[in-house]
């Protein structure tokens, strides 16, 4: 269930965005399939403004994905899976850490390395 819940939050935050572009958006297509005796679920759906998701999972996990039109005009396409390991997106949208500069990791390690002098 929880997995389930953060798919839809998903889902709601890419309506959130994507209202700002189009608020009289419609969906063009849509089949959600009901989870079957092991739980097993799938579904897809896209909007008349860019809109799209698809998912499918059951209790031990979710995959999928969904895209929307920027502001800007650029498509972002995030693909995610859910598990007993977190919520894992991945997509050219998602910020990625800037690595640390050599200068900070060879301060670091001189700190580490002149730590038990006193000064």
């Amino acid at each position: 269930m929880f997995k389930l819940t953060i798919c839809l939050i998903a889902a709601l935050l890419v309506c959130a965005q994507a209202d700002n572009i189009n608020k009289n958006a419609h969906v063009t297509s849509e089949k959600f399939d009901t989870p079957d005796a092991e739980g097993n679920y799938n579904f897809v759906f896209s909007t008349s403004n860019g809109i799209s998701q698809q998912a499918s999972g059951n209790a031990a996990g979710v995959a999928g994905e969904f895209g929307f039109v920027s502001q800007d005009g650029q498509r972002i396409q995030i693909t995610y899976t859910a598990d007993e390991n977190g919520y894992h997106p991945q997509g050219d949208a998602i910020p990625t850490p800037h690595p640390v500069p050599e200068y900070i990791l060879r301060s670091l390690a001189y700190i580490a390395s002149h730590s038990q002098q006193r000064f």
